[in-house]
C-alpha cells in the first residue's frame, strides 16, 4: 500500500488516485500541506513515477534543488494529476498485489504474467 505509515484521513470520502512523474533530471521533494490533519512527503528521484491517493483538494507541491537548499519549484492541483476517482479503495487488499503496485510504483521492471494475474493467482 503507497500510504501505509501515512493514510488519507478516515473522513475524507472525496479521494482520488493521482500520479506524478518527475521529467527532470534532478531529485524531487513531493509535499502535501494544505489537508489538516494529514501529513504527505515523497522524494521522487528522476523519472520515476509517483502514485498515491489524496483528498480531492490537496495540492501537490515540487521542491526542487540541493539537499539542502530545496526550493518550492511548483505547486499542482491534484486534480490535473487525476488517474481515477471512485470509492474509498482504490487498492486491492491482497498484500502480494500490495507489494506488486509498490514494486511498479519504484520502477521495478513488470513481468507480463504479473500483471495479468488477478489477486486469486498471485496468492
Amino acid at each position: 500500500m503507497p500510504q501505509l505509515f501515512d493514510p488519507v484521513p478516515s473522513d475524507r470520502g472525496d479521494r482520488i488516485l493521482c500520479c506524478y512523474v518527475n521529467a527532470t533530471n534532478k531529485m524531487q521533494i513531493a509535499r502535501i500541506t494544505n489537508i489538516p490533519n494529514w501529513y504527505f512527503e515523497r522524494v521522487v528521484f528522476p523519472g520515476q513515477r509517483l502514485v498515491f491517493e489524496t483528498p480531492r483538494d490537496a495540492q501537490l507541491e515540487i521542491h526542487s534543488g540541493m539537499m539542502a537548499s530545496a526550493i518550492l519549484s511548483d505547486t499542482i492541483s491534484c486534480e490535473r494529476l487525476l488517474l481515477q476517482e471512485g470509492d474509498n479503495n482504490f487498492f486491492p487488499n491482497d498484500p502480494h498485489v500490495q507489494q506488486r503496485l509498490e514494486e511498479i510504483n519504484e520502477g521495478i521492471p513488470v513481468q507480463d504474467d504479473v500483471v495479468a494475474m488477478t489477486p486469486e493467482q498471485v496468492s
